[in-house]
């Protein structure tokens, strides 16, 4: 592992709340839930963000707004749905002025990217901290906004020191005192690990980051599998060989709406989906590109989240394409039995502009 790189992830504290707090300031102090409000009308939907106020009360990303408001009951707060429109022309500007200062640049998301700055650093990760303290000043300055910055020599390690001190901080981590900083986190504060692996880790009796290292990275592939035991095994032990890649934004599109009703029903999805469809597809005629992955995501009864996707072989802008893999891939994705979808959704992704017709033989 190449432990003479520079990695900055920088992630904005409470991106969605904040940015409705700068432009409206009466919100600050508050509780506060910026939300994606549900289609089916009254308050169905959840919180996309919450203030560090709310959170005070346990409300959190993901909450049902029901739940949220029950926390926060007889509080003086505020729920306000999203402004995408707003909030993605704030994420266009911070990712502009980040951009500045990056060697290589990779948008992770609206509200996080990181930046490979070992040219410009001279392989100092003193100096990326004197960098990561420069960002975050232009950004308070430009946008009148906070963000944390983790830094170190690899991003698995740089995007658990932007989770370790929240708001507002910077952390670094040394190679020297990697060990150090794993000692003061828990196994869930790893970056990657879901809840189906630390449920099986604590029914192997291992509940620390130190149990985990304790054990053999043939015992780890046996029990999570070749892929999933070797990831295990290198992220407990803060290893990652992942190189930050030049990712601008925008570099998917997706849509997705709230049936009238919870269906696993084909007939009543087709149509739906097909609409999807040719709003994208009119997005990226308006845009002219093309692309070569195309998605299908699904919100289940009970809010969770499922999605299926296929790569064809080079890009196009065929509707025809588009509407024909996404109908293959909900077919196949309701066949698994039980399935009832709450929201539908369709999403194109590996974006690259358009070159003119081609054959659409040549896509699969």
């Amino acid at each position: 592992m190449d432990e003479d790189r520079c990695i900055i992830h920088v992630d904005f504290d409470y991106f969605y709340a904040q940015c409705e707090e700068m432009r409206s300031p009466h919100y600050r102090n508050k509780p506060l839930c910026v939300c994606v409000y549900s289609e089916r009308g009254g308050d169905s939907g959840a919180v996309a963000t919450a203030n560090y106020v709310a959170r005070e009360y346990g409300v959190r990303s993901g909450l049902s707004i029901y739940r949220a408001q029950k926390l926060l009951n007889d509080i003086d707060s505020h729920f306000i749905p999203v402004d995408f429109d707003y909030v993605s022309d704030i994420s266009e500007r911070a990712m502009g002025i980040m951009e500045e200062y990056a060697d290589i640049f990779e948008y992770v998301g609206r509200d996080e990217a990181y930046l490979d700055v070992t040219s410009r650093t001279n392989s100092s990760l003193r100096v990326a901290s004197h960098i990561g303290q420069q960002l975050k000043m232009s950004i308070r300055k430009e946008l009148g906004m906070t963000c944390t910055a983790g830094i170190s020599y690899n991003k698995l390690l740089s995007k658990m020191a932007s989770n370790y001190r929240k708001p507002d901080g910077l952390t670094i981590i040394y190679p020297d005192k990697t060990q150090d900083f794993l000692s003061k986190i828990s196994l869930k504060d790893i970056h990657g690990l879901g809840k189906k692996t630390l449920l099986k880790l604590k029914s192997l009796d291992i509940h620390t980051i130190s149990d985990a290292q304790k054990m053999d990275i043939f015992d780890m592939q046996r029990i999570f599998g070749r892929k999933m035991g070797t990831t295990l095994y290198n992220s407990v032990r803060g290893l990652d060989d992942n190189a930050v890649q030049k990712r601008p934004p925008n570099v998917q599109y997706s849509k997705i709406v709230t049936l009238s009703r919870d269906t696993n029903n084909f007939d009543e999805l087709y149509p739906v989906l097909h609409t999807l469809c040719e709003t994208l597809h009119g997005i990226l005629s308006e845009r002219e590109l093309q692309y070569r992955t195309v998605g299908v995501q699904f919100i289940h009864s009970d809010m969770s989240s499922s999605s299926r996707s296929k790569t064809m072989r080079q890009h196009t802008a065929s509707l025809m394409v588009l509407r024909e893999t996404a109908t293959a891939l909900l077919r196949e994705a309701l066949n698994r039995k039980g399935i009832m979808i709450r929201r539908l959704g369709a999403r194109v992704s590996e974006l690259g502009e358009a070159r003119g017709q081609q054959d659409i033989r040549n896509y699969f």
